[in-house]
């Protein structure tokens, strides 16, 4: 079968590589149908790293997968060959004290679809995975939507923790694909007035299609100073999803007294700074997200229902011969991409 891999910075071949086979009887052996290139493979691709976690070249890449299932094991109930699905990429052990505590997502021994030293990525013709991550999804999804169900469903996991209530005035300071899945959920569970900022209008545009109350770019206009205009008491709530210094100091400003920071971002850096007793005055809380915890179902509900419209998000489509070519689309921010689709290659035709 065909598979891709790093093979160096900004260097991405699709080789061959024996077919999987299911070898243990919790585990069910898909046909990826679907692939979003997201911005944590990004980084891998530009950098060779997200914090300490290095890739050794080469290595197998993605996660935002949906697929059909082919064959399960032994153990497995629920799910039979010709099942369409969409997955988590996050495998948890279930026995651990984080997954006791409901925080299968921070699991001691977690896996992840295409993370350093984890788990074989979703970049291939066909994977094995453990049953749980499967979700099958109803006939009305495509597969393009079965996979914006990933970003969707840390953006749903994000305002879980954010406790936003109905009514609040919400700031989203970047709009890439998970700055807008975080809009579209927001908007389905919360609706308060929302603030989008992007340094790129066809985002901006992007998100006032999505909803978004107001938006801006700071390239053109003092983000700080425009919002606090329009909400001169300060956000409730502010979602940093641009992993940059310049928008955590924004967000800072923009939250009144007792507000949320949710850092949902992920910085090219190594740490991040923040004035202290601005946080202090305050007494903002800030509130780390990793990735999603059991919020796939809840994603797939909102697509499946009409309640959230994913489609806008995925901007441009690519064949896996082609994937490079995505990646360095996304990568250099070209040609108004927001989410960049891989069809595989025995996928049956979805529409775009």
């Amino acid at each position: 079968m065909k598979a891709a891999f790093f093979t160096g910075l900004r260097a991405l071949d699709v080789l061959e590589m024996p077919k999987p086979a299911l070898e243990r009887p919790g585990d069910v052996l898909l046909r990826i149908d679907t692939l979003g290139v997201c911005g944590s493979d990004i980084h891998y691709y530009a950098e060779g790293r997200i914090g300490n976690q290095f890739i050794e070249h080469p290595a197998t890449l993605g996660h935002e997968c949906a697929g059909t299932v082919l064959d399960v094991g032994s153990d497995v109930d629920g799910l039979k060959s010709g099942q369409r699905v969409a997955i988590d990429p996050a495998i948890s052990c279930g026995d651990c004290d984080q997954c006791l505590a409901g925080r299968a997502h921070t699991c001691r021994q977690l896996s992840f679809l295409g993370c350093p030293g984890q788990a074989p990525g979703a970049a291939a013709e066909f994977i094995t995975v453990a049953a749980e991550s499967c979700y099958p999804i109803p006939d009305s999804m495509t597969m393009v939507q079965a996979a914006l169900v990933e970003p969707l469903s840390v953006a749903v996991y994000a305002v879980r923790l954010a406790e936003t209530s109905a009514g609040g005035a919400v700031g989203i300071l970047g709009a890439g694909p998970i700055g807008l899945s975080v809009l579209l959920a927001v908007r389905a569970l919360c609706p308060g007035r929302t603030f989008v900022t992007d340094l790129f209008n066809n985002r901006l545009s992007l998100a006032t299609r999505c909803g978004a109350d107001w938006t801006g770019s700071p390239k053109i206009n003092n983000i700080v100073t425009e919002i606090l205009k329009e909400e001169p008491g300060g956000l409730d709530c502010v979602f940093e999803c641009a992993g940059r210094q310049e928008t955590l100091d924004q967000a800072v400003e923009l939250l009144k007294p007792g507000g949320v920071l949710v850092l949902v971002g992920i910085p090219e850096s190594e740490r991040v700074d923040f004035r202290i007793d601005s946080l202090r005055r305050k007494e903002l809380r800030l509130q780390n997200v990793r990735r999603q915890n059991n919020c796939t179902k809840a994603a797939i509900d909102l697509v499946a229902s009409g309640t959230v419209d994913v489609n806008p998000l995925a901007t441009h489509h690519f064949e896996l011969k082609e994937i490079k070519a995505a990646f360095d689309l996304v990568a250099d921010y070209s040609d108004g991409v927001v989410k960049a689709i891989i069809h595989m290659p025995n996928a049956p035709d979805q529409p775009r």
